[in-house]
């Protein structure tokens, strides 16, 4: 790398560090909020260590991650702490930067997340449990963070198409995308966000993995949400998708298959400062079923009432917790 290039990099990642601590402070990152609706004990019961414990819980800013901060604070909250809420913060970095700060005590992470964007790490671990125990151990030992409670929920990358242009253009899977980018890129339009623009688990790496020049590609850069319907109107013939997202279902769009198997597991974990582990380890036990019980079906039929049926994420967490008798009402 040349020096001007080092220079540029290093100026990049003070800028976006100086824009993150303001972005930060404009969405009131210091405190956090209370929670948006009550609970009580069910299966989950008030825990001595737990009491009265002031406890902020994150989460990132699309569908599912706001989703799952809310199982979080109703689980602790059920046992008894004081819970803070603060999900909804806008992008992965800087939802992983407030809980290094200390401005989040706690929150649900993802296996390839920290694997390939927060560890430096390349290549992803086939085996999810295999890639759980590097993730945990890894950033234990380089960051304090603490990772327990894997859950089955797995929601990866994928590209989407629907069904008229998987019938016209006859791509099934990720090997016959690249095929139909090098050989007709116009064809291959493809919808995605800025972070699976950027990201090497996302577009760059799956184009080396799969062997086309992702510049080739005509691309649009949406919105999460919006994506999901430009597939399904023919905006895009393909498109970013996650594959635990409700929407797929509900808007009949097929996904290619990852027969490569390019794409890292993306399992859901508890992640929290080893400090914050030490000092509370209730936290781990209570929440150990909660995750348990949280499949890639179980999340895509909560993600699908909240982005299709328009509900409220706080209310979708707690009707599924009553639901699983972890807490009441």
């Amino acid at each position: 790398m040349s020096s001007r290039a080092q220079w540029f990099r290093g100026f990049a990642g003070v800028l976006i560090a100086a824009l993150t601590i303001v972005v930060g402070a404009a969405c009131g990152l210091e405190s956090g909020g209370a929670l948006p609706l009550p609970v009580k004990p069910g299966s989950i019961t008030e825990q001595e260590e737990l009491n009265g414990t002031k406890l902020t819980v994150g989460s990132k800013d699309f569908t599912e991650q706001v989703i799952l901060g809310y199982i979080l604070e109703f689980s602790l909250a059920a046992a008894g702490a004081d819970v803070r809420d603060l999900t909804n913060i806008q992008g992965s970095n800087s939802a992983r930067d407030a809980m290094l700060a200390g401005q989040v005590d706690l929150n649900i992470e993802y296996t390839g997340t920290g694997w390939i964007n927060y560890l430096g790490n390349e290549k992803p671990i086939p085996d999810p449990t295999k890639q759980f125990e590097a993730v945990r151990d890894q950033d234990l030992v380089e960051n304090g963070v603490v990772w327990v409670n894997p859950a089955p929920l797995n929601n990866t990358y994928a590209l989407a198409v629907n069904q008229a242009n998987l019938n016209k253009l006859g791509v099934n899977t990720l090997s016959e995308y690249a095929d139909l980018v090098n050989s007709d890129p116009g064809a291959a339009t493809t919808c995605v966000e800025t972070e699976f623009r950027s990201r090497q688990d996302g577009f760059p790496g799956m184009a080396a993995a799969y062997g086309f020049d992702p510049a080739s590609v005509p691309t649009q850069i949406l919105q999460t949400g919006i994506i999901y319907q430009a597939i399904a109107n023919g905006n895009c013939a393909f498109g970013e998708v996650f594959t635990t997202d409700g929407r797929i279902k509900a808007l009949n769009l097929a996904l290619l298959d990852d027969d490569k198997a390019f794409f890292p597991n993306y399992n859901a974990a508890l992640t929290m400062r080893e400090d914050t582990a030490e000092a509370y380890p209730a936290i781990a036990v209570v929440t150990k079923p909660v995750l348990e019980a949280l499949t890639s079906e179980e999340m895509s039929e909560l993600n699908r009432q909240v982005d299709v049926e328009g509900r409220e994420p706080a209310d979708v967490a707690r009707d599924w917790m009553v639901t699983k008798g972890f807490v009441t009402v």
